[in-house]
């Protein structure tokens, strides 16, 4: 994600303390998975007791009446035995819960727990299957991802939260699966989605569009537009498609997106080969304060330019290919997005001297104790999406002048690929980089990461940084 504010006071007043909520506690059945998985900053986010392993939405959407028609099958594995279960959902009355195709008990509890009972309890270690039916009109607003634009369509972004809007699942970093959405809507609306479409078939005035995410996905990188779009479509030197989207009033962002295999080239040069089998981007027209890297397609709200496609095509190693294990290491994610738009864009592609860019940023904002005041790992619930954007790239390129060209450019490469697909942490990435250099790094790392004040001039100025 890139906000639309970047280094201005006025937005890093907004970082105030944010109390962190406790942990979730278990249920105290053996036979009940519990409602949330204990992220420090969402507890209840995620859910225990089973791991999803692919859902399969399809939707019915009538754009004049914004009323939509789900229903949502999850193949999922007990990991324990269940008498009861929950999914996350927050979406449209549920009028059908079934398990294994028998009829189960539901209900809806807190802000997005849908609660399930099956006919009978499930065995650890078994697969399962769950079938959602609903149908009602989204909630809609930027607290809830769903969003309705100029034209009377529709699209969803949102981070952490915006999935629960629109299906049901187990809503956490940690339970990846694979993602097929079915979407009908009138013949005149197109839809976009993740991954690759497979089918785009028009019958009796209503269009079907069938879209594949074979590579696992989580649920706030999952999205769907709805538009009269205008295409372009590309291919890289691979083969690979590029399909991206525009929303009436978008066309103008045509230009920036030409340029997408150039940035897959330049990132792929930087953290290796790109994890998936599709790319593109979806541009609208909405007024957003913030675009998005869904999976193999970012979401671009209007004000983006070519810096802010280059963020969100990085997010595609860092963020979604790799994904954060607790919303505390969303340096991972923005730090590595923000430094490759901020500075190696810059660097490889614009010919800037990024030192110098490093010392004028310092030079501006070294006293201003607002711009320190957010630690970049765990800086506290409702803080997450501040000095990641600002300060990590700072951060990255002081790490990367510590360690050298060398050895900081083949350690990041070789960390992003080693959790492909899978997810990791901030303590992890500090102790990998250890490893990979002489230089002794724990007092740089609790400087620049673990502190709300600016660095001591060892960390701030290191290698060629010295003035």
């Amino acid at each position: 994600m890139k906000r639309f504010w970047r280094y201005s006071v006025a937005g890093l007043a907004l970082v105030a303390a944010a109390a962190v909520a406790p942990a979730q506690a278990q249920p105290s059945d053996p036979l009940v998975g519990s409602p949330g998985l204990g992220d420090p900053y969402y507890p209840l986010d995620g859910n225990g007791g089973y791991d999803a392993t692919h859902y399969d939405v399809a939707i019915s959407y009538d754009p004049p009446t914004h009323h939509l028609i789900g229903a949502a099958r999850l193949d999922v594995v007990a990991t324990q035995a269940l008498r009861t279960f929950n999914l996350d959902y927050a979406g449209p009355a549920v009028t059908k819960v079934t398990v294994n195709n028998l009829p189960a008990w539901f209900e809806r509890t807190d802000e997005h727990e849908l609660v399930i009972t099956p006919l009978l309890p499930l065995l650890p270690g078994l697969p399962f299957s769950v079938q959602v039916e609903y149908a009602g009109a989204p909630p809609e607003g930027e607290d809830t991802g769903w969003f309705n634009s100029p034209s009377g369509g529709a699209f969803v972004a949102g981070e952490p939260h915006s999935a629960t809007t629109w299906y049901p699942l187990n809503d956490t970093p940690l339970d990846k699966a694979t993602f097929t959405l079915r979407a009908t809507v009138p013949q005149e609306w197109e839809v976009m989605s993740n991954g690759l479409k497979t089918e785009d078939t028009l019958a009796n005035g209503q269009r079907t569009v069938v879209w594949e995410s074979r590579q696992p996905v989580i649920g706030y990188l999952t999205t769907i537009a709805i538009e009269k779009f205008e295409f372009l479509e590309q291919r890289r030197a691979n083969g690979m498609p590029l399909l991206s989207a525009f929303a009436p009033d978008a066309l103008a962002a045509k230009e920036n997106e030409q340029r997408l295999p150039e940035i897959l080239d330049l990132s792929e040069e930087l953290y290796g080969p790109y994890p998936f089998d599709a790319a593109g981007g979806i541009y609208v027209d909405t007024e957003l304060e913030f675009s998005l890297e869904t999976q193999t397609r970012p979401i671009y709200a209007p004000w983006t330019d070519l810096q802010t496609v280059v963020h969100e095509i990085a997010h595609q190693w860092w963020g979604d290919s790799m994904s954060v294990k607790q919303w505390s290491d969303i340096c991972l994610n923005e730090c590595f997005a923000s430094y490759t738009a901020d500075y190696l864009w810059p660097e490889r592609k614009e010919g800037k001297d990024v030192d110098a860019l490093y010392r004028e940023t310092l030079t501006e904002f070294h006293g201003n104790p607002k711009f320190w005041r957010v630690k970049l790992q765990d800086p506290g619930v409702g803080r997450e999406f501040t000095s990641v954007y600002y300060r990590g790239p700072l951060f990255l390129h002081a790490l990367r002048r510590t360690m050298g060209d060398d050895a900081f450019f083949p350690a990041i490469r070789d960390f992003v690929s080693a959790h492909r697909y899978g997810n990791a942490s901030m303590p992890e990435f500090r102790e990998f980089m250890r490893t990979r250099t002489p230089h002794d790094l724990t007092g740089f790392f609790a400087a620049w990461l673990d502190t709300e004040e600016p660095p001591a001039d060892e960390y701030l100025y290191p290698g060629t940084l010295r003035s």
